[in-house]
């Protein structure tokens, strides 16, 4: 069976399914610091639809399950809390997924979470780090990530209405991404909605800044979609069609984008919304730019973390596009 879209049921089958037994149902940041001193802080199931529901229709390319990740940020209330680390990282082993997004160690070291995630049978494939206040920190951030094995790091949030600070900041991912170019590791950039509405003075942003600093051969994009939509709908840029928005932004960066995060928006509010549940035509941006990990997050589980995580995993290997 092949998914198309369906906001309204995927959402029922979302509430639905968060009572029963979660393997049947499926089976079958660390704190930004600045060298500057400047502040930068931060983390930063689709129902079967008709063919002609308009996302994914006569297409029927998939998402490949090895390329599918899960932010952990999105269930760090479970991570943090009950019914803690161990057995939700298990649940998420046990959903599919093969690959993580690590936002902080939660007391472990990368050895022990190395350790930890092989049992499981996970990849820890990139985290979220924030720039480096020395040299001896980014050494110990390069050194972690290479222990858990990962292939990315990226920055997830940074915000200020100078220019000057955009600037800066993206002097030193550049020689951030250098360092971690020579050790094999790549280093990217996380978005937010404030890249593509602040107003920098002259009509410039923090996203024309990025594009114009950061080295397109050393640094690349994660591209949050659920941001992006959010960054063209508030700009006015792309209020009326917001997935062109998101894909212009691809398309016009010099640096390429090889992450995706998947989060919807809700039609209601305009929050994050468990995949599926919202306004946004994925189909649409996937048949136009492949990448090489497609990451759940939904900053505000619609229900449970655990349910925004098989939700969301559901939603990846059924929907074509």
């Amino acid at each position: 069976m092949c998914y198309g879209y369906d906001g309204h049921a995927a959402l029922a089958r979302s509430r639905a399914g968060n009572g029963g037994d979660r393997r049947s149902f499926l089976r079958g940041s660390a704190a930004v610091l600045a060298a500057t001193g400047l502040a930068a802080t931060g983390l930063g199931g689709a129902a079967p639809a008709v063919a002609d529901s308009g996302h994914g229709r006569g297409w029927g390319r998939r998402v490949p399950a090895d390329k599918i990740s899960i932010q952990l940020y999105t269930m760090r209330d479970s991570l943090g809390g009950e019914p803690g680390f161990d057995q939700t990282l298990a649940h998420i082993a046990d959903i599919g997924y093969p690959r993580v997004e690590v936002a902080g160690y939660y007391g472990r070291t990368a050895a022990e979470l190395r350790t930890f995630f092989d049992g499981l049978g996970i990849e820890p494939g990139s985290s979220h780090e924030g720039i480096s206040d020395s040299e001896e920190a980014l050494e110990t951030k390069l050194d972690n990530a290479l222990t858990l094995g990962q292939w990315s790091m990226v920055v997830p949030y940074l915000v200020s209405a100078e220019e000057d600070d955009w600037k800066r900041w993206a002097e030193q991912m550049n020689v951030e991404a250098a360092a971690a170019r020579s050790v094999g590791l790549r280093y990217g950039y996380h978005n937010h909605a404030h890249e593509f509405t602040t107003d920098l003075g002259n009509g410039r942003t923090p996203w024309d800044v990025l594009t114009e600093e950061l080295d397109p051969r050393l640094v690349h994009f994660e591209i949050d979609i659920y941001w992006a939509v959010t960054g063209g709908i508030e700009s006015g840029d792309g209020a009326d069609d917001p997935e062109r928005f998101t894909l212009d932004v691809i398309r016009a960066a010099r640096q390429k984008t090889l992450q995706f995060h998947v989060k919807d928006r809700a039609e209601a509010d305009g929050d994050t919304a468990d995949l599926g549940t919202g306004i946004i035509d994925f189909a649409r941006i996937f048949r136009a730019h492949k990448v090489r990990e497609y990451i759940v997050e939904n900053d505000t589980p619609d229900d449970t973390p655990e349910n925004t995580a098989e939700v969301g995993y559901r939603y990846l290997r059924e929907l074509c596009y």
